[in-house]
C-alpha cells in the first residue's frame, strides 16, 4: 500500500475511534457514519464497517454484538497517541464535548458529571486507596466522591479490563459543564503544576496548553514525576495539578454564586477565582476577563504514583450519573 493510502486509512480510524470515544453507547456503522458527516466527514457504511474491521483486529474496539462496538482501553491509548500533529487540539475538543454532555443540577445534585478513570491491578488497590486518603482529606481533588468497578464493568467510556480495578474520580470539565448550562462561557487554557506553600497557591512552575496538545497535561505531569501532592496534603508545602481557565467578567458574580452550590453537593476544585482583567497566580489573563484555577481531578491518583503504586489513567473517560458515585471514605 502507497503511503499517501496507508495515512488515509489512519486517518479514517482516528476519526471513527473518535466518535466511538465522544459516546457513552456502543455505536453500530450506520451511526458513525452519520455522525462523521456531521463532522465533514463522508464515510459510507461499507467503509466504516471496513475500517471497523482493522480497529477489532488491533484491539481498539470490541464488537457487542447488534449493538456495536465500543472503545477498549487500547482504542483510547491509540487515539492519544497515534497521528499526534494531527490531534492538536483534542483534548480541549474532548473537555468541550463532555461539558455539553454534562447535565449535572447544582440546585438538585442529581445529573451527569465528567470523570477520569483509572485502572490499577488488583492486589495493589488497597495500597492505592491508602496512598490517596491524604489528598482526598485535604480537598487536593474535584470531588471526595467515586465509582469503583471491576473487570467487565464500565466507568465512564473505558471498560474495566481483566486483573484490573477501576477508580472513577470526578474531571474538572464538570465544573466547565455547569457554568455552561447556566449561561456561562467558559474558555479551557491550559493544564500546570501549581506550587502550594503554606496551603496557599502560589505560582505555576509548569503549562501545557491544551489548544497545543494531543495529550492531557495532567497525565504528561504525573507519568514525569513532576508532582508532590502527598506533601502538599500533609504539610501545606508542595505541587499540584490544576487547571487554567477564563471566564467573561460580567459573569463573575453568577459563576460564584454556582461554584458556591457545587460546593453544597459535593464538588469543589476552585482554588481561586480572580478578579476582571487580574493576573491570578502571575498569569494574565485577557481584558474583562477573570481567571480561575481549578484542581486536576487526578491528583489523588498523583499520589498514588508516588507512593509507588502507578495506574493506567484515562482522563476525561466519559460521564456518570452522580448518584452512582459514593464518598472516598466509603469504599
Amino acid at each position: 500500500m502507497l503511503e499517501s493510502e496507508t495515512r488515509d486509512t489512519e486517518r479514517k480510524t482516528v476519526a471513527i475511534l473518535k466518535v466511538l470515544s465522544e459516546s457513552k453507547e456502543p455505536l453500530g456503522s450506520i451511526s458513525i457514519a452519520r455522525e462523521l458527516e456531521n463532522q465533514g466527514i463522508y464515510l459510507n457504511e461499507r467503509t466504516v464497517r471496513y475500517h471497523l474491521r482493522i480497529t477489532d483486529a488491533r484491539g481498539f474496539t470490541q464488537p457487542l454484538g447488534r449493538d456495536g462496538r465500543m472503545l477498549t482501553r487500547r482504542g483510547h491509548e491509540e487515539l492519544s497517541n497515534a497521528l499526534a500533529p494531527e490531534q492538536l487540539g483534542f483534548v480541549i475538543e474532548r473537555i468541550a464535548s463532555l461539558a455539553f454532555q454534562t447535565t449535572l443540577d447544582p440546585t438538585t445534585g442529581t445529573g451527569e458529571v465528567v470523570i477520569n478513570t483509572s485502572l490499577f491491578p488488583k492486589d495493589r488497590f488497597r495500597k492505592a486507596l491508602a496512598a490517596m486518603k491524604d489528598a482526598f482529606a485535604a480537598g487536593i481533588c474535584v470531588s471526595e466522591l467515586v465509582a469503583v468497578a471491576n473487570e467487565g464493568e464500565k466507568l465512564g467510556d473505558v471498560i474495566i479490563p481483566d486483573g484490573k480495578v477501576g477508580l472513577a474520580t470526578v474531571c474538572s470539565a464538570t465544573i466547565n459543564g455547569v457554568l455552561l448550562k447556566a449561561g456561562v462561557p467558559m474558555d479551557s487554557r491550559f493544564g500546570g503544576i501549581l506550587e502550594v506553600r503554606d496551603g496557599q497557591p502560589r505560582r505555576f512552575v509548569a503549562i501545557i496548553h491544551y489548544a497545543g496538545s494531543s495529550l492531557d497535561p495532567s497525565l504528561a505531569y504525573i507519568k514525569a514525576g513532576m508532582t508532590s501532592v502527598r506533601e502538599a496534603a500533609i504539610h501545606g508545602n508542595g505541587k499540584i495539578l490544576a487547571n487554567f481557565r477564563e471566564i467573561p467578567g460580567a459573569a463573575k458574580p453568577m459563576a460564584e454564586e454556582i461554584i458556591e452550590k457545587l460546593r453544597g453537593i459535593g464538588i469543589g476544585g476552585v482554588v481561586v477565582t480572580g478578579y476582571p482583567s487580574q493576573p491570578v497566580c502571575q498569569i494574565p489573563v485577557g481584558l474583562n476577563k477573570v481567571g480561575l484555577i481549578l484542581d486536576g481531578g487526578l491528583n489523588p491518583l498523583a499520589a498514588a504514583e508516588e507512593a509507588g503504586v502507578a495506574a493506567e489513567n484515562v482522563a476525561n473517560s466519559g460521564t456518570m450519573d452522580i448518584r452512582s458515585l459514593q464518598s472516598f471514605s466509603a469504599i
